[in-house]
């Protein structure tokens, strides 16, 4: 077996796990008869530990060079974590659980992609190509856990889960080691890193990640007990989903392009505006197939691209010794510390105000992240601040 198709199998594994995770475990939670306050606390306690653990596992990873090592068993104790969750009915045992799986979780796929890139070498443009089978695996996931659940009990979904969880961590007994261990040098030091994380454009770009991520709070939290409420089946959820990766999948293929010919700039703002326009209307008209498919498709921009630029500007903005740290904080302020409140306050909302106004606080998020956007982020003046 290659280096490649082992590489390529953690990917489709990992995000197939998310494809069963995301879109379904807030149903499994309503089976608990749980309100809308506690599925929102509970969704956001995914995120939670995304805030610390790439950090975590990042500087241990660095300072031991035992990187693959430490996936393998965060991979392991991601697996024993959730085996509690087979004896969980309240909603205080459930978020420990939770808690505890995802700290391990998400420690997991940073330190992946690290070992992706040295494994490739001078082949990095071969990148997408490996990245590519996640989204072929959320896609068969969330397509075929939909169908399934119209035929199987909800109860059913911890089994997935944990299936995927061990398949996750056998994949990673077959993933190589580097030849030389890839010990930080500690040539980055925390001086530099703070020069350069304190120019004005670079926190406003940290901020604007943030509001993005908290605009995704409702939709990665409601999306699907939203769909189901309004008489969609399982299936169709499943197919919604899909929908929307596929575009992401495109756009990753052409991004390359889109930014050689538009820039950085641009493409944010672009995105930025669709994610207004995808947030209400899935707020305004979820009855209407029709639009949600187009609403689907601008998953492509609300994520793929916007998550594409994110990565570049990090390059732009940190030096070569500085960017682990810029990705670390990437990850922890914008999909942990955004996502988690975006989930939290969503779901203090859902009940009182309603999808259409919860779903708008969204895209005030994004309203008020293009303004920013269109007076701070201009990539090629950073040499000047």
């Amino acid at each position: 077996m290659n280096s490649y198709t082992r590489l390529s199998g953690f990917y489709f594994f990992y995000f197939a796990l998310l494809g069963a995770l995301i879109p379904y475990w807030s149903l499994y939670l309503t089976s608990f008869d749980f309100d809308a306050q506690t599925i929102g606390t509970l969704m956001a306690l995914l995120h939670v530990s995304r805030i610390v653990a790439p950090n975590l596992w990042g500087w241990l990873a660095d300072k031991s060079g035992r990187r693959v090592d430490i996936v393998r068993f965060g991979a392991f104790m991601t697996c024993v974590m959730f085996v509690g969750m087979f004896w969980q009915e309240s909603a205080l045992g459930i978020g420990l659980v939770m808690l505890a799986f995802s700290f391990f979780w998400n420690a997991v796929l940073p330190q992946f992609e690290v070992i992706t890139l040295e494994e490739l070498g001078e082949k990095k443009d071969r990148y997408s190509q490996v990245r590519l089978w996640g989204s072929i695996g959320f896609i068969l996931t969330v397509v075929g856990v939909g169908a399934l659940l119209d035929v199987i009990a909800i109860d059913w979904l911890p089994w997935i889960l944990f299936s995927l969880m061990l398949a996750i961590w056998l994949n990673t007994l077959l993933i190589p080691r580097p030849s030389v261990a890839s010990v930080s040098s500690n040539q980055s030091k925390s001086s530099s890193f703070k020069q350069l994380l304190l120019r004005p454009q670079v926190i406003v770009f940290f901020l604007i990640c943030f509001l993005v991520q908290f605009g995704h709070g409702a939709y990665y939290t409601f999306y699907s007990v939203l769909m189901i409420d309004v008489g969609y089946s399982s299936t169709e959820v499943g197919m919604l989903w899909a929908v929307g990766v596929v575009a992401e999948v495109l756009v990753f293929v052409y991004m390359h392009w889109m930014i050689q010919r538009w820039g950085l700039r641009k493409i944010m703002l672009i995105s930025l505006l669709l994610c207004v326009v995808r947030w209400l209307m899935i707020g305004a008209v979820p009855d209407s197939l029709l639009l949600m498919l187009f609403a689907q498709t601008l998953h492509a921009a609300t994520f793929g691209s916007l998550h594409a630029v994110g990565i570049a500007l990090v390059h732009h903005y940190f030096s070569k010794t500085t960017y682990g740290q810029g990705q670390a904080l990437y990850s922890s302020f914008g999909f942990g510390l955004g996502g988690a409140l975006g989930a939290f306050i969503s779901g203090l909302l859902w009940d009182d105000i309603g999808a259409f106004y919860t779903f708008a606080l969204s895209a005030l998020a994004s309203l008020i992240a293009i303004l920013l956007a269109w007076v701070w982020i201009n990539p090629c003046r950073i040499k000047n601040e």
